[in-house]
């Protein structure tokens, strides 16, 4: 696939990176020179420096020819422009904009194709934030990721010592739970992947993903560690975009998939933005001026009570600094956004219970774009290692490699798993976790777990309809 990426900043490089490592075709523009420079020297790609909205530019990365733009540039307006450029001169079939400008989300005729002609449009704030509801749900979780329009759940969850499963073979879950049907679909140690089969050992420290029926997740979720108490006290460092949509949400319930009232508290550095947020929130969420790294009014307003501590600002540093005077405090659970890669994995799993990226928040909702078949979801998981993938079967068992076949007989790479089916539509369609002799049928919902991206290319082939195999 031929793909322009317009932007070298963290989320251009993390889509770069991502998509260059499977046979694509990938060309950067940048106005920074040095970055692009960084980029070829780093990845097999071609570099372009210049501004992203001149034709002429874009014409010299190839856009006549171009798959997909993907515009991640730090400017909505760039980007939007963009992508009414490739549409009318260049007829580039996929156009992808990311946009930050919350206004423009109620006004999706703004950025289709009356407008900007934005075939999708990526928004990062609203992705951060509906990740963290989720963990603010699960706060046993790591991450948390639905499928089949929230029928199915992917839950990946650190297994503690005391838990019923922990230390246990994965064929004894069976017998925990007979009544729950779930998959582990793969279980990192010391950060690398090990085979899961019926008699492998669950070890406290284990990074464990499972598949169930979202209804399921809390049955699941106990076997493998001790259930944490639901969280009901949240205080957030920054608010900007991410830390509003967030108080907003836990205020109003709006997207938290839980009754439970929550008792919310702001911390942000900025005093005119402080009287914003209060305009902006109702009564029962306080909004402090401060500085989210003083020892004093962290004490002052409780942090030693707090069930979980988001540090949310723009500065990586601060966040972290924040976050760990948080947990030193005694706030029982610490999230930190984290933008350099590098930080993030020196900082996950340690003091910070979980550091999040936006940029591979958003590069999740890029990945169902650029995967090629028919593929419903995404997810980036590991930092960019590894990936989930919700895809549907088409064919028969003449023309698919996968329809009318039991699971172990499909040649799937070593790696990757299926571990559950959505069979039916709307109201009648249901969870199936997938077993060995499990038969895949006709439009199918197929998730899957690859344990390693560089497996994505060869998914794909096998999930791509021929004229016939026999």
């Amino acid at each position: 696939m031929k793909i322009i990426i317009l932007g070298a900043g963290r989320v251009g490089t993390s889509v770069a990176e991502s998509l260059v490592s499977e046979a694509n075709d990938i060309t950067v523009i940048d106005t920074d020179g040095a970055r692009i420079a960084d980029l070829q020297a780093r990845y097999d790609l071609r570099g372009l420096v210049g501004n992203a909205t001149m034709p002429s530019v874009l014409k010299e990365a190839g856009a006549e020819d171009a798959d997909m733009l993907i515009a991640v540039t730090a400017s909505d307006e760039t980007n939007l422009v963009a992508c009414k450029i490739a549409a009318d001169l260049f007829n580039v079939p996929t156009r992808i904009a990311r946009v930050r400008n919350t206004e423009l989300q109620e006004h999706p005729e703004l950025t289709g194709d009356q407008g900007f002609k934005a075939t999708h449009i990526i928004w990062p704030e609203q992705s951060v934030t509906d990740y963290i509801l989720k963990l603010i749900e699960f706060p046993e979780a790591l991450q948390v990721l639905e499928f089949a329009d929230g029928r199915a759940s992917l839950i990946a969850v650190r297994a503690f010592a005391g838990g019923p499963l922990v230390s246990q073979p994965i064929q004894a879950l069976r017998k925990h739970i007979p009544n729950v049907d779930t998959r582990i679909v793969a279980i990192f140690r010391n950060d690398r992947s090990i085979q899961c089969e019926a008699h492998t050992m669950i070890q406290p420290g284990d990074e464990v993903f499972f598949l169930a029926a979202s209804e399921h997740i809390r049955t699941v979720l106990a076997e493998l560690r001790r259930m944490d108490k639901p969280v009901r006290r949240v205080m957030l460092a920054g608010g900007g975009n991410i830390g509003l949509r967030l108080a907003r949400a836990l205020d109003t319930g709006e997207g938290v998939g839980t009754p439970e009232k929550f008792n919310v508290k702001i911390i942000e550095a900025n005093k005119r933005r402080c009287e914003y947020l209060a305009g902006q929130l109702s009564s029962a969420v306080l909004v402090l001026h401060g500085d989210a790294t003083d020892e004093d009014l962290l004490d002052e307003e409780g942090v030693a009570e707090t069930d979980l501590f988001i540090a949310l600002t723009n500065d990586d540093e601060n966040n972290i600094m924040s976050a760990l005077l948080a947990k030193r405090m005694g706030a029982r659970r610490t999230i930190a956004l984290i933008n350099r890669k590098s930080y993030g994995e020196l900082m996950q799993g340690g003091q910070i219970d979980i550091a999040i990226s936006p940029s591979h928040a958003t590069l999740s909702n890029l990945l169902k774009h650029v995967r090629r078949g028919d593929v419903v979801a995404a997810h980036s998981l590991r930092r960019g290692a590894a990936e989930a993938l919700e895809i549907i079967a088409h064919g028969d068992a003449r023309s698919s490699r996968v329809v009318g076949r039991r699971v172990e007989d499909i040649e799937l790479p070593k790696g990757a798993t299926i571990g559950a089916i959505v069979r039916g539509q709307g109201g009648q369609a249901r969870v199936l976790i997938a077993h060995h002799d499990t038969v895949i049928e006709a439009e199918d919902h197929l998730i899957l777990f690859v344990a390693n991206k560089r497996l994505i290319p060869r998914i794909e082939k096998l999930f791509q309809v021929g004229v016939g195999f026999f």
